[in-house]
């Protein structure tokens, strides 16, 4: 029987970084793309109108229910989800081109889009922010002033259902520091850029 060879990772990789609301994945992510080079983020696509602080383009791509529907059905989305009554997706011509270049893509997506693409991307690497406890995160979520009773408690209990989730993951990084969770994450992908491939 012929061994298999082994190859070195081509390619710049398929990051999905997910966790509950409020646990800081944009905080993360902005801290983290500005010291660590050959990074890029996707700016996910959603029906969501935007919020006042939120810029199309940068935060999101704002589209039309129309619109995204449209990608979907002509295959423009790696994967899509329903979220609190709002769609989003990840638009794969990006993902493809910059990974194409020697890349990383950072995906900031929930558990449900996820699992997605890990079915679509099956060498994509998935990992789960975390907060250091959810009493931490219900103060965090209330730090925003942002969310009525009715939001935050909702907030909390998908949550939970979330932190169940997180055993489908690769790696699981608590938010207890940015600093230290970004220092993870750059482990989590040299780590990963190191792996050897193997093929038969």
């Amino acid at each position: 029987m012929r061994e298999p060879r082994t190859l070195s990772r081509t390619g710049g990789l398929i990051v999905v970084l997910s966790g509950p609301s409020g646990v800081g994945k944009d905080t993360l992510l902005q801290y983290f793309l500005k010291t660590t080079p050959g990074c890029v983020r996707l700016v996910t696509c959603t029906t969501r109108p935007p919020r006042p602080d939120e810029q199309h383009g940068v935060d999101y791509e704002f589209v039309s229910v129309e619109e995204f529907r449209r990608m979907q059905e002509a295959g423009e989305l790696l994967e899509s989800a329903e979220v609190f009554g709002h769609s989003y997706g990840s638009p794969r011509r990006f993902v493809e081109e910059q990974t194409a270049r020697g890349l990383d893509v950072i995906l900031r997506i929930d558990v449900q889009g996820g699992v997605s693409v890990r079915k679509a991307a099956p060498e994509a690497v998935l990992v789960f922010l975390a907060p250091p406890s959810l009493e931490e995160l219900e103060r965090r979520l209330k730090g925003r002033n942002t969310e009525t009773e009715e939001s935050l408690r909702r907030r909390l209990a998908e949550a939970r259902r979330e932190m169940k989730a997180a055993s489908e993951y690769d790696y699981l990084i608590i938010h207890d520091s940015t600093e230290r969770a970004a220092e993870d994450l750059r482990a989590i992908l040299r780590a990963e850029h190191l792996r050897i491939v193997k093929t038969s």
